[in-house]
C-alpha cells in the first residue's frame, strides 16, 4: 500500500496550527533556563549563549539538508523491498526547502507547516544534551554536534516515524496496530535528545570533583533555583504548542481536540511534579526543588506521545508514573552508573519519553479511520504496544549508536571537553572572557549584622 498524500489544512486550521507552532520556542527557552540554573554560576552566560548558537545551527542545517532526509508523508522518498514489503527508509527532497511551498496554503500546507515545526523541534532536541554537558562542554563542538543531529540522526528517525517511513507503516504492512505513533515527539524529539545527552555525558566524563576515588558522588547544586522553577511555566506553554501542532500534523487531530491535548498536558505535568515532591519528601524529609522541576518536565515529555489519544485520567496516571521514574532514575544514573548529568536530561527526556511511548501503546485509544503520519489507519489497536516497542528498540539500537559514533569521531578531531584549568575558572571566563554576574556576591551568615 502506498502512503496517503499529505493533507492540506483549512485556512482556520492552518492559522491555528501556525499559532501553536509559534509557541514551541517557549519550550526551548524553558530548557535553556533550567540548564543554566542547574549549572554553576560561573558557566551561566556560556550555557545561554551556547543554547542560542545550538538553536541557530540546528535550524540552519535542517534547512540545508535535514528536511531533504526527513521529508513529509506522500512526498518523494527512497523505498526498497524486503520479503515483498516496501521499506520507506529516507526522503528524497531537494535541499534548501526547494519545491516546498511556504505559504501554508493549498494541498501541501501540512508539509510546509511540518517543516516549520521541525526547524523548532530539531533545535529543541539539540538543546537537551546541553543539560548533560553543563560546566564542561565547549561551545564550538556543541554547535558541530547539533549540526550532526540536525543533518543526520534526527531527520532519519523523524522520517521513519513522521515522514511516512517504515515505522509509521508497521500497521499497514505487518498488522502492528496503527504503526508507530508519536503525536507530539516523545520519541523523535525527547528520547532522541535524551540519548544524545547520554552520549555526550559518556564522552565528556564527569565534572572534576563529582566522584571521589571511592566512587561516592558529591552533590554539586545548581546556582539559581528561581531560573529552574520559572523554566517550568515557560516549558508548559511551549509544550501546549508542541503537542497541539504535532497532533494536528502527524496524528490527524482537529483544532477542537486541542482542548483535550491541553488538559492532558497539564495533568501529566502536574501529577509528575506532585509525585516527585512526595518521593523527595519521603526520602529526604522535604521536597527537592530541582527534582520537582525535573519531574514537571518529565511529565510534559511523557504526555507528548499520546496527548490526543488518552482520556484525562490516563494522562494523569502517565504523568504520575513519569514523575516517579524521573525522580528515581536521576539518583540511579548518578550513583550507580556514575554518569554526571547536571540537568537530569537523560532521565527527564529519555526515560520519561520511553515511558510515554509505551503508555500510548498500553492505554491509548486511537479512533478508527484516523490517518496517522500520512499512511492510513492500519489494522486497529491490536499490537499497538508492539509497534511502540519496535520504535523504542530502534531508538536504542540505531539512533543511540549512530549519535554516539558521530560524537566520538567529532571528539577525535575537535575535543569537546574544556581543559581542567578552564573548568576551574568557569566556562564564562574561559570561552567568553567575562562572567554572567560581574557584581554577584554570595553573602554568608558570618557577615550579616544581627
Amino acid at each position: 500500500m502506498t502512503p496517503v498524500p499529505a493533507a492540506g489544512l483549512s485556512e482556520v486550521g492552518t492559522a491555528f496550527c501556525l499559532a501553536m507552532i509559534l509557541l514551541v520556542p517557549l519550550a526551548a527557552l524553558g530548557l535553556c533556563l533550567m540548564n543554566t540554573g542547574l549549572g554553576r554560576s560561573r558557566s551561566a552566560a556560556h550555557t545561554m549563549l551556547t543554547a542560542l548558537c545550538i538553536t541557530a545551527t540546528a535550524a540552519l542545517v535542517y534547512f540545508f539538508c535535514g528536511f531533504s532526509w526527513q521529508g513529509a508523508a506522500g512526498r518523494a522518498a527512497h523505498v526498497f523491498t524486503v520479503a515483498g514489503k516496501p521499506w520507506n527508509w529516507i526522503a528524497a527532497e531537494p535541499m534548501f526547502f526547494r519545491g516546498l511551498p511556504l505559504d501554508g496554503s493549498g494541498s501541501d500546507s501540512g508539509a510546509s507547516l511540518a517543516a516549520l515545526l521541525q526547524m523548532f523541534s530539531v533545535g529543541l532536541a539539540a538543546l537537551i544534551p546541553l543539560g548533560a554537558g553543563t560546566d564542561r562542554w565547549r561551545m564550538a563542538p556543541a554547535c558541530v554536534s547539533s549540526a550532526l543531529m540536525a543533518g543526520l540522526s534526527y531527520p532519519l528517525f523523524a522520517h521513519w516515524a513522521w515522514g511516512g517511513g517504515w515505522l509509521a507503516q508497521l500497521g499497514l504492512h505487518y498488522g502492528l496496530g496503527r504503526g508507530y505513533v508519536d503525536a507530539g515527539g516523545a520519541g523523535c524529539i525527547q528520547v532522541a535528545g535524551g540519548l544524545a545527552a547520554l552520549s555526550i555525558a559518556w564522552i565528556l566524563g564527569p565534572r572534576r570533583g563529582k566522584y571521589a576515588a571511592s566512587g561516592m558522588a558529591a552533590a554539586i547544586p545548581g546556582h539559581h533555583t528561581v531560573f529552574v522553577l520559572l523554566s517550568c511555566f515557560l516549558a508548559l506553554m511551549g509544550w501546549f504548542g508542541l503537542n497541539a501542532s504535532g497532533a494536528m500534523l502527524f496524528a490527524g487531530a482537529a483544532p477542537g481536540e486541542v482542548v483535550l491535548i491541553a488538559v492532558n498536558t497539564m495533568l501529566s505535568a502536574g501529577l509528575a511534579t506532585l509525585a516527585a515532591a512526595l518521593i523527595t519528601r519521603a526520602r529526604f524529609g522535604r521536597p527537592d526543588a530541582s527534582l520537582c522541576a525535573n519531574g514537571w518536565v518529565g511529565g510534559l515529555v511523557a504526555s507528548s506521545a499520546g496527548c490526543v489519544f488518552m482520556p484525562p485520567a490516563v494522562a494523569a496516571l502517565t504523568g504520575l508514573v513519569a514523575g516517579a521514574l524521573v525522580t528515581l532514575s536521576v539518583e540511579w544514573i548518578d550513583l550507580y552508573l556514575a554518569v554526571d548529568d547536571p540537568g537530569g536530561s537523560i532521565s527527564v527526556h529519555a526515560v520519561a519519553g520511553v515511558w510515554g511511548l509505551l503508555a500510548l501503546g498500553m492505554f491509548g485509544r486511537i479512533p478508527a479511520g484516523r490517518v496517522l503520519n500520512g499512511v492510513g489507519s492500519g489494522a486497529g489497536d491490536s499490537g499497538q504496544w508492539l509497534a511502540q516497542l519496535v520504535g523504542v528498540a530502534t531508538l536504542f539500537g540505531c539512533v543511540l549508536p549512530l549519535t554516539y559514533s558521530l560524537n566520538w569521531l567529532l571528539n577525535r578531531f575537535l575535543p569537546q571537553r574544556v581543559s581542567a584549568e578552564g573548568e576551574w575558572q568557569g566556562m564564562d571566563l574561559t570561552e567568553l572572557g567575562a562572567g554572567a554576574y560581574p557584581e554577584f556576591v554570595i553573602h554568608r551568615e558570618d557577615f550579616i549584622q544581627r
